[in-house]
């Protein structure tokens, strides 16, 4: 399967402004303030990428449904992006759960629903799965992905618009 560049922007403008899983922000509001987090702390445009489209699979489960949001849009995003793009993202869900396994103050500091989706995404990890999610290559990014989702809930936050980040977009396809 695959979508070209100008088909994932539109995805996001038709069903980007629904709201985010239980918070108080659109998908597409997420994904730009999360994208928006990697610019400003100068990380490359792969990174930049992954936290716009981390999650992607939202959006496409409002046309196919899955539970699994994380996986939803690899075959997509794969076709077009390289490792460094979409193994954070689909990584993301577990660095999460290995947040939670290694730091209580983490676990502390999640919304609301993102503490009711943890038990939907597997439970916090076991020591032996944590020590297996580290070990992964691109474990050090999905967690600071993750750390910047956590972040990117922020109601009326003024961020670029989706245009912005065409040229990242395009510098990585």
């Amino acid at each position: 399967m695959r979508l070209t560049i100008p088909e994932i922007r539109q995805l996001y403008k038709l069903v980007g402004h629904d709201r985010y899983d239980g918070e108080s922000v659109s998908q597409l509001d997420h994904a730009l303030q999360c994208a928006t987090l990697a610019e400003a702390a100068h990380q490359p445009d792969e990174m930049i990428v992954a936290c716009l489209l981390h999650d992607m699979g939202h959006l496409l489960s409002k046309i196919g449904g899955s539970e699994h949001h994380e996986y939803r849009s690899m075959s997509y995003l794969r076709s077009i992006f390289s490792p460094a793009v979409t193994e954070p993202i689909r990584l993301h869900v577990q660095a999460k759960r290995y947040l939670c396994a290694i730091d209580r103050a983490y676990w502390d500091g999640l919304s609301p629903a993102s503490k009711q989706s943890l038990a939907a995404q597997g439970g916090i990890f076991s020591e032996t799965a944590a020590a297996t999610f580290i070990a992964q290559p691109y474990a050090s990014e999905a967690i600071q992905l993750r750390r910047w989702d956590d972040q990117a809930k922020i109601i009326g936050l003024v961020t670029p618009d989706l245009e912005h980040f065409t040229h990242s977009l395009q510098n990585c396809a």
